[in-house]
């Protein structure tokens, strides 16, 4: 006999053109909604090649996930208005206007996990993007597989966040003119806040339970990202990158060929 999971398969698609939107949803078997944890997520995928976006979409759907779709700037604003999604992949390249903007104008409206697509091994597109609040991104070509995988990623870190705001850990941590609030997850360097985004947060967190301790790329992708292998070993050091500028450069120490450090106030 075949399982629930086995039985049953649901999957929905919007595209959004010029403003149009169509949806469409198909189903197979009469089983129950599959019961993982992605199977209601919204993920907007805001892409102009159709070929890439037809990808992007054929496997999300088959982790579960409700798809919508925009090609340009303006309607991936849109979109994110008014379906509201969990998270967003989007590419930086885009018709109207970029994906930079369409980052800065959805973060504007409410906090949105952006896993963000580039076509440039540009390290200086990166931290641009992580500035306007992507939290992770990907360089083209890349695999459907690792993709999939970063966005369950992102949304396992969106539900922590969320337990940890019902159950917060009492106090502030101060380390010098450093403070982590974990309860109302705020940042301040000389009593002034620090706006962070979700993975540079949680990055700093990680960092700052165990200070002056070297902590390798690897542990803090397993730390902070979820992931067992060392493929995203830049998207630390970038994160990284980005961390320094909001927080003070002399604050993460570098250990070439290991890993980084939180820095702390001599006792």
């Amino acid at each position: 006999m075949k399982t629930a999971t086995q039985n049953y398969v649901r999957c929905a698609t919007t595209r959004v053109r010029g403003g149009a939107m169509e949806q469409t949803t198909t189903s197979q078997g009469g089983a129950a909604p599959y019961p993982s944890a992605s199977a209601q997520r919204r993920v907007l995928v805001v892409e102009d090649d159709a070929t890439i976006v037809d990808a992007i979409s054929a496997r999300l759907r088959a982790e579960g996930f409700l798809v919508q779709t925009a090609t340009d700037g303006p309607a991936a604003v849109d979109a994110a208005e008014a379906w509201q999604p969990d998270l967003m992949v989007l590419d930086v390249m885009l018709p109207g206007f970029d994906g930079l903007e369409v980052c800065r104008r959805v973060q504007a409206q409410r906090p949105v996990p952006v896993l963000m697509l580039t076509a440039r091994d540009d390290e200086t597109d990166m931290l641009v993007g992580l500035g306007v609040g992507a939290d992770d991104y990907m360089t083209k070509p890349f695999s459907m597989r690792e993709l999939a995988a970063r966005v369950h990623v992102l949304l396992r870190r969106v539900e922590r966040a969320a337990l940890a705001a019902v159950t917060p850990r009492s106090g502030i941590l101060r380390l010098g003119e450093l403070e982590i609030d974990h309860a109302q997850r705020r940042v301040r360097v000389k009593a002034e806040d620090v706006h962070l985004t979700p993975t540079e947060f949680d990055l700093l967190v990680c960092l700052a339970n165990t200070p002056r301790a070297v902590l390798s790329r690897e542990q803090l992708l397993a730390e902070v990202w979820d992931w067992a292998d060392a493929s995203g070993t830049r998207t630390v050091d970038s994160h990284i990158k980005a961390l320094r500028r909001k927080i003070g450069a002399e604050r993460i120490r570098t250990v070439h060929g290991v890993g980084y450090a939180l820095e702390t106030p001599a006792p």
